[in-house]
């Protein structure tokens, strides 16, 4: 049986498959997040719990890059980290997110420098309520999709012993397949020989007499 490590080893001896549970929660958790930070400028009016303008499913370039743009990349990478089993592209996806949630923390800051637009004023009466605002929209929501991303980095980056226990599982399912299809070939019968030409000839008839001389 070949070895795991001649199977599954890549980049510095670090298997690339991995179980997918790997990243679930730290996945699920980003593309809750993701969701959350693309759709809440457009319906938290409704809840009375927006920036300006305060209008439900209102578009603003602002909004587009500050909100909808890092939801997005958050939404996908969480994708990436929940559903691969390739330890690379889970690490692309929390990489992706861990970029999703810096920008949502500097975005708003860089706005006007980079002139991308207002990201608008807290609809707020109170200091309460306008930091909660903003820990929701932004600098909280950033900061909680940085955490999970470097957590699942942190645990993608470790090659466990699970890890080992998951690619020799994988390794050992596959020689079985192998044995099982190469007994089902040698117990399979041969082909069917064909019969000699002498034996396919049929011999002479004794019901015509006139076909032999004595």
């Amino acid at each position: 049986m070949r070895d795991v490590d001649d199977t599954v080893h890549a980049d510095h001896g670090r298997p690339l498959r991995i179980p997918r549970s790997r990243g679930a929660l730290g996945g699920l958790a980003v593309l809750l997040l993701g969701l959350w930070g693309a759709l809440i400028p457009f319906i938290g009016p409704y809840f009375d719990f927006a920036f300006t303008p305060d209008d439900p499913w209102v578009w603003t370039s602002a909004r587009g890059w500050l909100q909808v743009l890092p939801g997005v990349a958050a939404i996908i990478g969480g994708l990436l980290m929940l559903a691969s089993r390739n330890r690379l592209v889970a690490s692309f996806g929390a990489w992706l997110a861990a970029a999703a949630g810096l920008w949502f923390v500097i975005g708003p800051t860089l706005a006007d420098t980079l002139k991308i637009g207002d990201v608008g004023e807290p609809v707020a009466t109170s200091d309460l309520k306008r930091a909660l605002l903003q820990l929701a929209y932004f600098y909280g929501l950033g900061a909680l999709i940085l955490f999970f991303a470097a957590t699942s980095l942190g645990r993608l980056s470790v090659r466990s012993a699970r890890d080992i226990a998951f690619a020799r599982r994988e390794v050992d399912t596959r020689a079985a397949a192998e044995v099982d299809s190469r007994r089902r070939v040698a117990d399979a019968p041969g082909p069917v020989e064909p019969a000699s030409r002498a034996d396919a000839t049929p011999g002479p008839r004794p019901d015509k007499p006139g076909l032999y001389r004595s």
